[in-house]
């Protein structure tokens, strides 16, 4: 069974954000003939790195809700310019639309359980604007 990771996507006002984010992180992978990846990195390597690996994704939450999510590739030790070791998390381009899950701030990341983690949205549900599933969500309504 799959484990996943939560991350708070700080600086977001909302998946748009994100999705603008996320665009600029292809772009860098493609001009690296990496393909449609996305990296961000993180300073804590998950111990339960190949629980992870085994259909394992990345949650987004945005202000204080889980919307979208990533599958991870793969998780790599990346040395920063300071000499310290970090995590790059290593995902797919695309950003998969989640059922709206409310959560509280937290700094870095944490595991997710395959039980707990929201499933993706129906194509026909995606029409229903990130910031009202929010707001839907923060009232108990979805």
């Amino acid at each position: 069974m799959a484990l996943h990771l939560m991350k708070l996507c700080v600086g977001a006002d909302s998946v748009e954000t994100l999705e603008l984010r996320n665009d600029r992180r292809i772009a860098f992978s493609r001009e690296a003939g990496l393909g449609n990846i996305a990296e961000i990195t993180t300073r804590m390597f998950p111990r339960r790195h190949e629980d992870i690996l085994d259909g394992g994704s990345l949650y987004w939450i945005v202000k204080g809700v889980m919307l979208i999510r990533q599958r991870i590739i793969s998780l790599e030790p990346r040395r920063g310019e300071d000499g310290v070791e970090r995590c790059a998390i290593i995902m797919d381009g695309e950003l998969v639309p989640t059922q709206a899950q409310p959560r509280r701030a937290f700094q870095g990341w944490r595991y997710l359980s395959e039980a707990d983690a929201p499933v993706d949205i129906k194509y026909r549900d995606r029409k229903t604007p990130s910031a009202l599933r929010a707001q839907l969500a923060e009232l108990g309504l979805l």
